[in-house]
């Protein structure tokens, strides 16, 4: 489960921003911390704001006789002042004024229970910040160890601390620093708090499947270890498509959504076709032609039209594997760039003199020089669109250098950077199935562009891409296709255009819009079908008997409405049709970019009751089974370290937690991702200056 990122220059004004921040709440909490410190006798001398005592003889121990009183080797002691009343020595609190036993026989126990309960001392002052406009308040709090305990874990767990960081010595003395009240937890007790604080998510987690009417979308990939005995979810080997299989389906009745999928996001191999036939059986038209019936774990009535609509491959992985191939027949002709860049990044004294060159030249240097990665193809477009910015420099120092690129070579380099540009920015947005769907049509239609290049090379990459493409097209445009008819900024008309930009024949266009249309239709008339006989919809409660018991004597007149209503027959096909006919048919919205379509069916749609609930279960269907920002990494999703040697069960805890405590620390409008970087991801940052 995983997250969106944002661009550097924006988690860049984020972090200066916070940075603003943070130095107002420094300097208000100094201030706070001044006001709230214990007060010293020597304070207090001349305020006259001290209790009058009645008794003479209130002087502190060791001033008395004019020597120094016995050690006082308790911390507790910092806290309290030893006086003498009527010769008897007294613990005077230096926050409340409290007189307690002060003997040395009563030890220190009864001091340490008075300061965990003083409500002078545990009432403190509170900064209240707004990281909007840097303003900063002050109010009283009473300091709780349990919220500051499940704060602690909640750090843990966002920003994947190690578990044994309570351990260390230098954390403790700064918790100590911070707030002295805070008793700082061992490992195995911040252990058994993140385990509690998962099963009470987990548990709200599934009552709230429970009660769902709507779909759910599920995406499934596989991570190693290093460790290869302990695992997330475990797999036993051998992976095989059975194995995987019970696996996931055990999952989906443990959380109670086997009974509510929209779609399940795999990756494209056989292995996961062969899985979602273990799911859900073969289709009607297999079943014809097959001698045998297979029947799935996942009754096929809870699935989309049968279940034929269930399997999602992911796009990005579709997207990958069409680079890749291009990528096969370009590697050779950036070459001389790479060992360019290779040459000046190798040791710290050649790219020394790389900057100096380059702020010499352009007075600044923006973005480090780094080589790529070849099992990462977006690797090379960040090594080439950076080598590109600097290309004056690496001419200017080229008489150091042993490699040097032609301008042909350059013009190479450009030219392949543009064609990668589409397919970078394709893999860092557009994660939802509506907007998708334009954007992949267009990387197909750029492609068949490419033919037509004067550029031997790019003719013969773009036409390995193209047969690439052509091979999971099919697979791509029927739920995206849909979801885009679902935006109403588009509807049908982005159909038309686009399958007429393909096609460039009106007649076939037609019919591939005709496809996704009678498609659309089969999914509202399902979806009729299984609203009939439901007492409610949308959460409006049926009228109860005690409702109407107020009415005395009159005639229930609505008994009789509903009597009348029951023996009216459902609606038919044509209605359904009429609803869908009369979407299509109304004026498109304005293209903003800031729509939020799920928000506009919640509120706009309600006279489309039937395509509001498609809308609800079909638009936020993801369409990749990574994040953004892994989307086009082939190494695999790899468990940190630290985290691969924990015991399955933790691991399960802290991925999960952490999803959910990112959606609720960043809010459905924040945009402060920045503030949510792991150990892990400030180790994998771009070095720019």
């Amino acid at each position: 489960m995983s997250t969106p990122g944002t661009s550097g220059s924006h988690a860049a004004d984020a972090f200066e921003s916070a940075g603003t921040w943070n130095r107002r709440v420094t300097r208000a909490w100094l201030a706070a911390a001044a006001t709230a410190a214990p007060p010293s006798d020597s304070a207090q001398a001349g305020t006259g704001t001290e209790d009058a005592i009645e008794i003479d003889d209130d002087v502190p121990a060791r001033s008395k006789r004019g020597q120094r009183g016995p050690r006082l080797k308790s911390e507790v002691w910092k806290e309290f002042t030893r006086i003498e009343i009527n010769g008897v020595s007294k613990a005077r609190c230096d926050w409340c004024k409290k007189h307690l036993g002060g003997e040395t026989k009563n030890g220190t126990n009864h001091l340490r229970g008075h300061l965990e309960i003083c409500p002078d001392r545990s009432a403190s002052l509170k900064l209240t910040a707004n990281p909007k406009d840097g303003t900063v308040s002050l109010e009283n709090y009473t300091f709780d160890q349990e919220v500051a305990r499940k704060e602690l874990a909640l750090m843990i767990i966002v920003h994947e601390y190690l578990l044994s960081m309570v351990d260390h010595a230098g954390f403790r003395k700064f918790c100590a620093a911070l707030q002295p009240l805070f008793k700082v937890v061992s490992r195995n007790t911040i252990w058994k708090d993140i385990l509690d604080m998962y099963e009470v998510q987990r548990q709200s987690m599934v009552q709230y499947f429970r009660k769902l009417s709507s779909r759910v979308a599920v995406t499934m990939d596989l991570w190693t270890a290093n460790h290869q005995r302990k695992g997330f979810i475990y797999v036993p080997a051998p992976h095989t498509a059975e194995v995987i299989t019970d696996v996931l389906h055990e999952v989906l009745l443990d959380w109670h959504i086997e009974r509510n999928l929209s779609t399940i996001t795999l990756d494209n191999c056989s292995t996961n076709d062969s899985l979602m036939k273990n799911m859900v059986g073969t289709n009607n038209d297999e079943l014809m032609r097959s001698m045998t019936a297979m029947e799935g774990k996942l009754p096929l009535s809870s699935c989309m039209l049968n279940g034929k609509l269930i399997h999602m491959r992911c796009v990005a992985h579709i997207l990958n594997l069409i680079v890749k191939v291009g990528m096969s027949v370009m590697e050779k002709g950036i070459d001389s760039v790479r060992d360019l860049v290779a040459f000046w990044s190798a040791t710290p004294k050649r790219h020394e003199k790389f900057e100096k060159m380059a702020i010499q030249m352009k007075g600044k240097y923006e973005k480090r020089i780094a080589l790529d990665c070849k099992t990462r193809w977006n690797s090379t477009y960040v090594m080439l669109s950076t080598a590109l910015l600097y290309q004056d420099v690496f001419e200017r120092l080229s008489a150091r250098a042993p490699c040097v690129p032609t301008s042909d070579d350059w013009q190479f380099a450009r030219d392949l950077c543009e064609r990668l540009k589409m397919f970078y920015d394709s893999g860092t947005s557009y994660v939802t199935a509506n907007l998708f769907f334009p954007k992949i049509t267009n990387i197909y239609l750029a492609i068949r562009k490419w033919q037509t290049s004067a550029i031997p090379k790019v003719e013969e990459m773009s036409a390995k891409m193209k047969e690439k493409f052509n091979k999971y097209w099919s697979d791509v445009h029927g739920l995206m296709a849909v979801a885009a008819v679902l935006d109403p900024r588009y509807k049908l008309q982005l159909l038309n255009a686009l399958f007429l930009k393909i096609h460039g024949c009106e007649s076939t266009a037609m019919e591939a819009v005709n496809k996704v249309k009678d498609l659309l239709y089969k999914l509202v008339l399902e979806y009729q079908d299984s609203m009939e006989g439901e007492a409610t919809t949308d959460g409006v409660e049926p009228r109860t008997r005690s409702a109407a018991s107020h009415m005395d004597d009159e005639e229930d007149w609505m008994d009789t409405f509903d009597d009348y209503k029951s023996k009216q027959p459902a609606a038919t096909s044509t209605y359904v049709r009429a609803e869908l006919d009369l979407y299509l048919e109304e004026p498109l919205l304005p293209r903003t970019q800031d729509l939020d379509i799920i928000n506009w069916w919640q509120y706009a749609g309600l006279k489309y009751p039937t395509l509001r609930r498609i809308a609800r279960d079909v638009l936020p269907i993801p369409v990749t089974i990574v994040a953004s920002e892994s989307m086009f990494s082939t190494g695999g999703r790899i468990i940190s370290p630290h985290r691969s040697r924990l015991a399955p069960s933790m691991v399960e805890a802290l991925m999960c937690m952490q999803a959910w405590s990112h959606a609720d620390m960043l809010g459905p409008n924040s945009t402060f991702v920045g503030a949510l970087m792991t150990c892990l991801d400030e180790e994998d940052e771009d070095i720019t200056y």
